[in-house]
């Protein structure tokens, strides 16, 4: 699994809650998610990396000093703006014109939730 990738799964269970409003990182991991919503995750990664090379290819980010890959800042903001939280690919941390397109085109990948399955797996819709 590539990093861009890793990192937003990462940002996904982070980001996201269990019914008892614990964020899911916390008791679960990449290795819990169900098989589908993995197929789906790294199918949607790969989209976006692909359809979005041009604006990924060099490091449009404007801040310095962080110890995330651009691969791995832009898995993270790839889930935050598509699933609207309050940070992502517009919030000011990549360059314009960037920055819009990055963020239009997570956009229309559309919002994703996680949840916790019967079965203990980690499922989205």
């Amino acid at each position: 699994m590539d990093n861009f990738t890793k990192a937003y799964i990462e940002a996904a269970l982070w980001s996201s809650t269990d019914d008892t409003d614990e964020p899911l990182d916390k008791n679960y991991s990449a290795d819990d998610l169900a098989p589908e919503t993995l197929a789906t995750m790294q199918a949607d990664c790969a989209r976006f990396q692909t359809e979005q090379a041009e604006w990924l290819a060099e490091d449009h980010r404007t801040y310095d000093g962080r110890n995330y890959t651009v691969e791995e800042s832009a898995g993270h903001d790839f889930w935050l703006t598509r699933c609207g939280h309050g940070a992502g690919f517009w919030d000011g941390d990549w360059n314009e014109p960037a920055a819009t397109k990055l963020a239009d085109a997570a956009h229309a990948f559309g919002e994703v939730d996680l949840y916790i399955g019967d079965d203990g797996k980690v499922y989205s819709s």
